[in-house]
């Protein structure tokens, strides 16, 4: 245990002396052998006002928009389209998310839940065979795989409802236009993430045309160009969302989908609504959470993992120890085997939220930690007797106190793989994240929203103020990466970038306990001794998802936004 005690005490000097909250200039700051580069160099802080995002391209977006007069959410929908335009591997046109908003003049935050629907054509047995086998690949890669995307519509609609009005539509996606049509570098990260989806990509002619070189992944350095996205982004912004939603880009867009095997149709898209949802909210250490509700898990988990932390005091609890990640560990199974059993669409099945959320039901959770032995596998509990959802995350946060977060995603890396033919457009795979087997309470219905893991949330301090917004992609590893960070910020005292950067761990309902490298070696042996199947991950590893979040420091009025290194995020500033 000493040996961990001087691991942690040297890792907190470390990051202190390297990651206190640099300036954006500082990007160049070097890096150890081993890991990612600029780790410390991803965080900026400024006076009035920092965007963070998966791609330093795209948070230059939002602090250019904030330049120019812009709000929050004028400089988060700039840096969502421009997000999918830089990171298309992620998200774009094609895909959906959620977004968190709370502006100063505002009396309730308001979340924008732009999640994909399945198609009216959908059927709970529409992924299975004759004999009830889901058919392989069939939810994952082709047009079958595609719900009806919400980016578009939900990007717009917080426009039009929360923006400034000082700033046009045509401003707000001028800058992802000129990405589209000029191109963007190919980092070693999105070399990578090419490399592996290789044999997907390369499937669809319209796919493999803008994302390799004769069908091998461009080169690291090399420029990446899609003019097709360009110009469907042109007429978005000079037609809005009918431009998307109805005629001929719609028209395209559900017969490349058929093409590809699919059922969605141009009156899918004709039909696709954003919907405004009143966020889940609870307390943790006298610090406010708000986050997204069902179709989404994430931010109803999130309350209910801390819910259980509150009981025990977590600063005590070393980060990456053994006694912290068992207690981790412990959470997550029980909120995970709760999330299998209730967590649906709520326009489809009642979601007992209160119940989840509850502080005594997470005292009679917590009732079920063991100090000394692991907790192998959790069965869900009965949050009812307490009643009265491959991804990209975008923090943003302005002087006067204004919040966005917004998490948007295409699923899998790069989707199904299908490309519009002539827009540019990636389409999702989303509907992969139903069960694929008639009669769970997470089977496909035509219209439903599938079950998503998206967290993008929001922190009020004690007195009610504006404090931190953050959010993660990751599939479900987003709950347990957007829970720790809080958690080192609020129990660890940690900046917004090292908290970020310390090393992170995962566990479902059951199976094996995820960790990254940099944790000490004598904490797995803890893990294992106690019972634990321990996985170790790489040192930095983005299947523990790439955090981005923002902190306001109100003794110095100052924000501090932090980049997460296991992606290409990097936060802006001014």
């Amino acid at each position: 245990m000493r040996r961990i005690l001087l691991f942690w005490t040297a890792l907190a000097v470390l990051l202190t002396a390297c990651s206190s909250e640099p300036k954006a200039s500082q990007s160049d700051a070097p890096s150890a052998p081993g890991e990612p580069a600029n780790i410390y160099g991803r965080g900026a802080s400024g006076k009035r006002g920092v965007v963070a995002s998966a791609k330093p391209e795209a948070s230059q977006v939002g602090i250019d928009i904030l330049k120019a007069g812009g709000n929050a959410v004028d400089a988060a929908v700039a840096t969502g389209f421009a997000i999918g335009v830089v990171e298309p591997n992620t998200s774009g046109l094609g895909g959906g998310g959620f977004m968190i908003i709370k502006l100063v003049d505002m009396p309730e935050p308001v979340v924008i839940d732009f999640r994909e629907t399945a198609p009216a054509a959908a059927k709970p047995d529409m992924f299975t065979d004759a004999a009830g086998e889901v058919i392989p690949q069939s939810s994952v890669i082709g047009g079958l795989a595609s719900g009806v995307p919400g980016d578009v519509a939900g990007l717009l609609y917080a426009l039009e409802n929360y923006g400034s009005k000082k700033i046009s539509r045509q401003q707000i996606l001028e800058p992802s236009i000129k990405l589209a049509e000029n191109g963007y570098v190919v980092t070693q990260n999105l070399f990578g993430i090419i490399t592996d989806n290789l044999a997907n990509i390369n499937k669809y002619p319209a796919t493999a045309q803008i994302y390799t070189e004769d069908g091998l992944p461009p080169e690291v350095g090399s420029i990446i160009k899609n003019p097709d996205l360009g110009a469907s982004l042109r007429l978005v912004a000079q037609g809005g969302r009918d431009a998307f939603y109805k005629g001929e880009m719609a028209q395209k867009i559900a017969k490349a989908v058929q093409d590809a095997g699919g059922i969605l149709t141009a009156e899918d898209l004709a039909n696709y609504k954003a919907e405004a949802r009143k966020p889940v909210s609870g307390t943790y250490r006298d610090y406010t959470i708000i986050s997204v509700p069902p179709a989404s898990s994430g931010g109803t988990h999130i309350i209910q993992i801390l819910n259980m932390l509150e009981n025990m005091d977590m600063s005590k609890a070393v980060p990456g120890s053994a006694e912290g990640v068992h207690a981790w560990a412990q959470a997550l199974r029980l909120a995970f085997a709760d999330r299998g059993k209730y967590m649906a669409d709520s326009a489809f099945t009642s979601v007992p939220l209160a119940g989840l959320t509850s502080k005594d039901y997470a005292k009679q959770l917590f009732a079920k930690f063991d100090p000394n032995k692991a907790m192998a596998s959790a069965d869900a509990g009965d949050p009812t007797k307490f009643e009265s959802g491959s991804t990209t995350s975008i923090s943003v946060m302005d002087k006067d106190g204004n919040m966005v977060a917004i998490t948007k995603s295409i699923n899998y890396f790069f989707g199904s793989a299908v490309v519009v033919p002539g827009t540019g457009i990636i389409m999702n795979n989303h509907m992969d994240d139903f069960v694929l087997r008639p009669g769970h309470i997470q089977s496909v219905e035509p219209g439903k929203r599938p079950l998503s893991s998206m967290s993008p949330s929001l922190v009020l301090d004690p007195s009610g103020a504006p404090f931190m917004t953050l959010g993660s992609p990751g599939a479900t590893r987003i709950i347990a990466a957007v829970a720790e960070v809080i958690s080192n910020v609020i129990d660890h005292g940690m900046p917004i970038q090292n908290a970020i950067v310390a090393p992170r761990y995962f566990a479902m309902a059951s199976g094996q306990v995820h960790v990254e490298g940099r944790i000490p070696e004598e904490t797995v042996t803890g893990l294992k001794n106690l019972g634990y199947d321990v996985n170790v991950h790489s040192n930095w590893d983005a299947y523990f998802g790439g955090v981005q979040g923002i902190v306001f420091d109100r003794k110095t009025k100052t924000l501090h936004g932090g980049g997460d290194p296991r992606r290409d995020g990097e936060a802006r500033a001014y």
